[in-house]
């Protein structure tokens, strides 16, 4: 049974991590468009997502370890970053910066995989 309601808290934890994540992404591109905090709609947003990313990301560390959560976060956020600010501020993407995202990837998919209760020792 507690297992079961582990298991569950697991699940609404990686979901509020991730709702962080994209809620950094958002941050990452609206600090870029605020220009150092002189554009004032940017600036606005940026202070929103940050709220909202601060909040999110505290939830999902009620139940995921922190160095796993963190890691977690923060590769999504640069990934992310990354791939929407090619796509819409028209930042370059060499193949060097796509091999190096796709480990953050990599990593990021092991990271979950290693907070899996199937890999988990069981303590007594």
């Amino acid at each position: 049974m507690a297992t079961a309601q582990k298991t569950e808290g697991s699940g609404r934890a990686w979901v509020m991590l991730l709702l962080a994540s994209a809620f950094e992404i958002g941050y990452a591109l609206s600090v870029g468009g605020s220009q150092a905090f002189t554009v004032w709609i940017w600036s606005m947003a940026a202070l929103v997502f940050f709220l909202l990313t601060l909040y999110f990301l505290s939830v999902a560390l009620k139940t995921i370890d922190v160095g796993i959560g963190y890691a977690v976060w923060a590769g999504i956020g640069a990934v992310g970053a990354t791939l929407f600010g090619t796509v819409l501020l028209n930042q370059p993407l060499t193949l060097i910066k796509a091999f190096w995202l796709a480990v953050i990837i990599g990593g990021v998919v092991w990271l979950k995989l290693a907070d899996s209760a199937k890999l988990q020792v069981p303590s007594e």
